[in-house]
């Protein structure tokens, strides 16, 4: 359970990173301060993996649209666990392959090999955003497949990135994908074999062996954890994801998405939708429950003006999330994509982490920290 810190707008200020002079780098300014939980982390940032990209958003008079990165520590090469970053790819390329197909729509449904249950798109997605549901993803992925899924986002520039397994399922690993059966809206049916992909061969990346040990079973391994047969979605390929979700106009056609303008809207709408419009209890799932930049550490509602496009990950001590971030009262606009690992004693797997006295709070004053630096 989170232990929840009541502090939404007590903003701090603090600076370090890239591009630009320290007077014209809101992010250098925002992660120099010398007190606070951003300055506890920075203090010892290398251990706590931390890789950052705030992006302003410059629209010219004919409505064009830039964007004005600044970044801090972020290297492709140094691996992080993505958790359920992962499943935002999934969601959109879902749509992709569905959009291509006749006859169809968010609305459509589809079965999994023998299943007699029938999935709906537009559900599936919605709880995949919403609370960030493990087995609405692994659905839609059975849609997409492997191939699908890693070969499309590389299509469109998206690299490096690398899917090699489901969340949180017996058959994770598995690199079978079983056979599909798609209800069209004109009353037929439509179903797709099942295909098998090859072996992922290991990632090499630094930090790919992480901790002195991790659980297995009851028992603790004394050796690192090995994450080489893991997902692999670096900060900056999601980071880019985000942008061509939420403007596609800025790349060029052979980098977008494939989606129909219905359904890329769908997306955009999930992404925001909070668990409670949703049908879920906001007692157990509160606004900022998925939503990590600035309403992470607290159980308050979100503001209505306030609007948060993003998808989150959290597992093996890992925090991450990816957010557009849109203020209509007062005409804010930014993108921000953070990662950051907590895990004090090094052993992994075995569910103690400092989600709730640092990774939790980094991310939610990093997000308050460049929301004010965007009002300015």
């Amino acid at each position: 359970m989170r232990i929840i810190y009541q502090s939404f707008f007590f903003l701090s200020a603090f600076g370090l990173v890239s591009c630009g002079s320290f007077q014209n780098n809101p992010l250098k300014q925002i992660l120099k301060v010398n007190d606070g939980v951003i300055h506890q982390v920075m203090q010892n940032s290398e251990e706590f993996e931390v890789q950052i990209i705030y992006s302003q958003i410059e629209r010219s008079k004919k409505g064009t649209v830039t964007f004005k990165d600044y970044k801090y520590n972020v290297d492709a090469k140094q691996y992080f666990y993505p958790a359920s970053t992962v499943k935002f790819p999934i969601a959109v390329m879902a749509l992709e392959k569905l959009d291509a197909i006749s006859h169809t729509s968010v609305n459509s449904t589809f079965s999994i090999g023998d299943e007699v249950n029938q999935w709906k798109f537009s559900e599936e997605i919605s709880k995949l955003f919403a609370v960030s549901d493990n087995e609405a993803s692994n659905h839609l992925f059975e849609f997409i497949g492997f191939d699908h899924l890693n070969n499309g986002m590389k299509s469109k520039g998206l690299s490096p990135f690398r899917i090699t397994h489901r969340l949180s399922t017996e058959n994770s690993g598995s690199r079978v994908i079983q056979p599909i059966t798609l209800y069209k809206e004109d009353g037929t049916v439509l179903k797709f074999s099942s295909t098998q992909t090859k072996a992922f061969l290991p990632l090499k990346l630094k930090g790919i062996q992480k901790g002195k040990g991790y659980l297995e079973g009851e028992q603790i391994i004394q050796k690192p954890f090995d994450f080489s047969a893991k997902n692999y979605y670096p900060l900056e390929t999601l980071h880019n994801t985000l942008k061509r979700i939420v403007f596609p106009e800025a790349f060029e056609v052979k980098e977008r998405f494939k989606l129909s303008e219905k359904s890329r809207e769908f997306i955009l709408f999930s992404m925001q939708n909070l668990p409670r419009n949703a049908g879920y209890d906001p007692k157990e799932y509160f606004d900022g429950y998925c939503k990590f930049f600035m309403f992470g550490d607290t159980k308050e509602p979100i503001p209505d003006y306030i609007k948060i496009y993003n998808k989150v990950g959290e597992a093996y001590g890992t925090l991450t999330d990816c957010a557009y971030i849109v203020d209509s009262k007062n005409n804010i606009e930014f993108l921000v994509s953070a990662t950051i690992l907590v895990n004090k004693n090094k052993i992994f797997n075995d569910g103690i982490y400092e989600y709730d006295s640092i990774g939790f709070p980094f991310l939610a004053e990093l997000g308050r920290q460049l929301y004010q630096k965007s009002k300015q």
